[in-house]
């Protein structure tokens, strides 16, 4: 099958990306009580995170760049249909906090509709050990409404 494909996250998708993670220099535990750095990160250097690790800004960008670009190429590689900036953007987002999701994507492939690919959205990887965490409520709310808004072309 030949589509369209975006393949690069836009600046928008990656300030919602940077904004949802927080920028931290020096390892921590997220929610899910994996060690963590940088733009939430949970590898340096094919090592995983762990405490006492530090990290400077630059590192912090080159790790996160890599990091984006694997998160595109899983995107890019499950979806068989064309989409706009805006849903690969909430794409990448939802695919960079929680690894991807084959039940999304083929939601997405299967042209399923609006309702049931948001309340997928909405109601799926919003918890940790058992919780409900209120930031991933927030970001998943987000990545469904920036899915659902359409590209605006400009000549």
């Amino acid at each position: 099958m030949n589509y369209n494909k975006v393949v690069k996250t836009s600046e928008k998708g990656i300030l919602l990306i940077k904004n949802f993670e927080g920028l931290r220099l020096e390892a921590y535990q997220c929610s899910g009580f994996v060690w963590t750095i940088g733009w939430g990160t949970t590898m340096i250097n094919g090592n995983k995170v762990k405490s006492g690790d530090v990290i400077d800004l630059e590192l912090a960008e080159k790790i996160f760049r890599r990091d984006i670009e694997k998160k595109e190429d899983i995107v890019n590689s499950a979806l068989q249909i064309s989409i706009n900036q805006n849903q690969f953007d909430a794409l990448v987002s939802h695919t960079y906090n929680t690894g991807g999701s084959e039940t999304l994507f083929e939601l997405i492939n299967s042209d399923a509709g609006k309702k049931r690919i948001h309340h997928w959205f909405v109601n799926t990887y919003i918890t940790s050990k058992g919780n409900l965490i209120q930031g991933l409520v927030k970001r998943r709310k987000i990545e469904a409404d920036l899915f659902f808004t359409p590209t605006i072309n400009t000549i």
